[in-house]
């Protein structure tokens, strides 16, 4: 069945390296860790004491200064990635049909730094003291909605919350909207503001986090025998996603094209994935098929790799799985082991990256692994320094919390 083909035509983000894409790119070829001690609120008493919290960022940039101080800062970034990605699509916004734009910003927790507040507000206080934007702005389609709200784009527009594999499913629900026809332009993404006292406490609660304080730019370690869980971040990715006949009637500058997703379901246990990889392999088998792409043809896989000690391996066993001895020929790399996890943003800026690679032919390091895992033996995992790569088609991984797992496909634009 003919599929409509679907574009990518412009990227945003807010990151713990700022917001300009070549800064954040470049960052990661040189291998300059993003994370960093927490200095935004107390954390002595907390057994993980950083994480890669986002970077230069002003509100006023992007919304009023009464909604900058209200909005919590997932909003904010939300809407200020939406609006830096709209910039770089080169969108006329005068002669868009609105009516056939939408967006999709998903996040895996939302707004937590005013439902922190809210909640020590009426516990120290009383209910009076809750702010009156409590409810919508904990919510996590409210990002989206806002964003919606400032471009006036009427097409579909909700969130959608699957963890950490958050923005994978917002790209792939957003790719099947312009496919069916229902729209001609979407930003899609994920947005997360985890900085804050509640978000800390509850992954160290559950020892998901590295409690690596004393050398917290080499706790992120992916593959490492010592890793000792992941670092926290934080942040946004939104990109632009168009039909390619919308791209080429208004001379958009096309970056990539989005070949196909695949989504899918563990059923298997609240944080641990399928524990031989048999899951995740029939995600990325999923993806390949309906690309139309053979496993030989990928050149380059931006993997989930988070520091977990087992999530890291399953995912190293599900590539064995689908790739065979081609994958010894292809370049694995972890972008988490320089800017962390970002949770329901993670997918979005991993996308990003795999597409700026695609686009310079360069593909970043892996840092931190120090002392191998024995299964990732002759995987070239881009260990330490940025390496050439020609990549044609390019795969980013995303897996969350739930069994949530999910597979994107974007390759080189052909015409």
């Amino acid at each position: 069945m003919h599929k409509r083909r679907v574009v990518i035509t412009g990227m945003g983000l807010v990151s713990c390296y700022g917001s300009d894409l070549n800064v954040f790119y470049n960052n990661l070829l040189t291998g300059v860790s993003g994370v960093s001690n927490i200095t935004s609120f107390d954390c002595d008493d907390l057994p993980t004491r950083f994480g890669s919290s986002v970077k230069d960022f002003d509100p006023i940039e992007f919304l009023d200064k009464k909604q900058a101080r209200r909005v919590d800062p997932c909003i904010a970034y939300a809407i200020a990635a939406g609006k830096r990605a709209i910039a770089h699509s080169a969108v006329d916004m005068k002669s868009l049909n609105k009516e056939r734009a939408g967006i999709l910003i998903g996040s895996g927790i939302g707004g937590m730094r005013v439902y922190s507040e809210g909640v020590e507000a009426i516990f120290n206080k009383n209910y009076r003291k809750v702010s009156p934007f409590f409810v919508p702005f904990i919510l996590t389609n409210m990002p989206g909605a806002l964003l919606a709200i400032e471009l006036g784009f009427k097409g579909p527009n909700y969130g959608i919350s699957t963890a950490c594999a958050t923005s994978n499913f917002a790209v792939v629900a957003a790719a099947n909207h312009i496919r069916s026809g229902d729209v001609d332009l979407m930003l899609a993404g994920g947005v997360e503001a985890s900085m804050n006292k509640m978000c800390i406490a509850g992954f160290s609660s559950s020892r998901a986090l590295s409690r690596n304080n004393d050398d917290c730019k080499c706790a992120s370690r992916p593959w490492d025998k010592n890793r000792d869980g992941f670092v926290i971040g934080e942040g946004c990715g939104v990109v632009v996603l168009e039909s390619l006949e919308h791209a080429l009637d208004r001379g958009a500058t096309i970056l990539a094209e989005y070949k196909d997703g695949y989504i899918a379901c563990d059923a298997f246990h609240i944080t641990e994935p399928t524990p031989d990889g048999s899951e995740i392999a029939r995600c990325i088998g999923g993806a390949l098929k309906k690309a139309q792409l053979k496993p030989e043809e990928i050149d380059y896989i931006n993997a989930h790799a988070t520091s977990t000690q087992s999530g890291d391996l399953c995912e190293i066993r599900a590539l064995k799985k689908v790739f065979g001895d081609h994958i010894y020929k292809v370049k694995v790399n972890a972008t988490k082991s320089l800017i962390g996890h970002a949770l329901g943003a993670s997918g979005a800026l991993e996308l990003i990256t795999t597409i700026m690679s695609i686009q310079n032919n360069m593909v970043h390091p892996s840092i931190n692994v120090t002392d191998p895992e024995d299964e990732i033996d002759g995987i070239d995992i881009v260990r330490d320094v940025k390496q050439d790569c020609n990549v044609r088609n390019a795969i980013s991984n995303s897996f969350g919390f739930g069994g949530h797992n999910s597979v994107l496909i974007v390759s080189k634009y052909v015409e």
